[in-house]
């Protein structure tokens, strides 16, 4: 069977202190049909400086542009792969996971996207929030769409889709700064059902800086936003909101 090229985009903006375990991470797969994007904001730290010793083996632009989604757009639009991801520039691919993703794809024609399992871990690499781990590994068991719109269990480092997709879904929602990936795979799970990989294939970094880490709140409150503007009935967006509250406590009580 041929070869199935994967298209890897991380956005960045002054993440020197992650951004080369970032990249080595993605290299170190040694896919050998890797398609490997950078798109940075115009970082003032050490991040081009590290962009630049990798010259040879990724594809990088830093320019100023309107964020996140952004640069995750920018990345799309120049992504020649068959099948998409974007990795933070704080988050890690664990080994073998490349292969893995295209196994899977190659043995699943017909799945248009796959999400697989991860690892929380914090600014030092190691791991925490395990009890989050196991709970959305549970809801992945049933990865119904309705349960979606309750809660998002869909681990975004370990999320994969064929490039097809976005000749319907289209591109990323640039007003959104927090939650740009649960707007997308609400978007594409109306049309298409997620497969489930039962295996980690990344590390997912929560640290001081990080939207995650610092900025939940304003990310929940996004969430209910994204629900209104698809209309999800009441019920579900209270339910929604529930859980967000619950998600916060056990946030601020540990």
């Amino acid at each position: 069977m041929s070869s199935m090229k994967i298209s890897v985009i991380t956005p960045s903006f002054n993440q020197g202190r992650f951004i080369e375990q970032t990249i080595k991470s993605v290299l170190n797969q040694r896919y050998p049909d890797l398609e490997y994007i950078v798109i940075d904001g115009g970082s003032t730290d050490n991040t081009l400086e590290i962009l630049r010793k990798y010259s040879d083996k990724i594809m990088w632009v830093s320019e100023k542009d309107k964020g996140q989604s952004s640069a995750i757009n920018k990345g799309i639009r120049m992504a020649t792969g068959d099948i998409l991801a974007f990795l933070n520039s704080d988050d890690l691919y664990l080994p073998h996971t490349l292969k893995t993703v295209a196994d899977f794809f190659k043995k699943n024609q017909k799945a248009s996207w796959a999400s697989g399992d991860y690892h929380i871990i914090d600014s030092r690499g190691r791991k925490i929030r395990k009890y989050v781990v196991v709970y959305k590994r549970l809801l992945r068991l049933f990865s119904l769409y309705p349960v979606l719109k309750i809660m998002n269990y869909i681990i975004q480092p370990s999320t994969f889709w064929r490039k097809d997709i976005v000749k319907t879904i289209g591109l990323f929602d640039e007003s959104l700064h927090y939650v740009m990936d649960y707007d997308y795979w609400l978007r594409i799970g109306k049309k298409h059902s997620l497969s489930v990989i039962n295996r980690p294939l990344s590390k997912f970094r929560i640290h001081k800086l990080s939207k995650s880490g610092s900025q939940y709140e304003k990310q929940f409150e996004e969430e209910l936003k994204v629900l209104r503007k698809y209309r999800v009935h009441p019920f579900l967006r209270i339910l929604h909101q529930l859980h967000s509250w619950a998600y916060i406590f056990v946030y601020k009580a540990t």
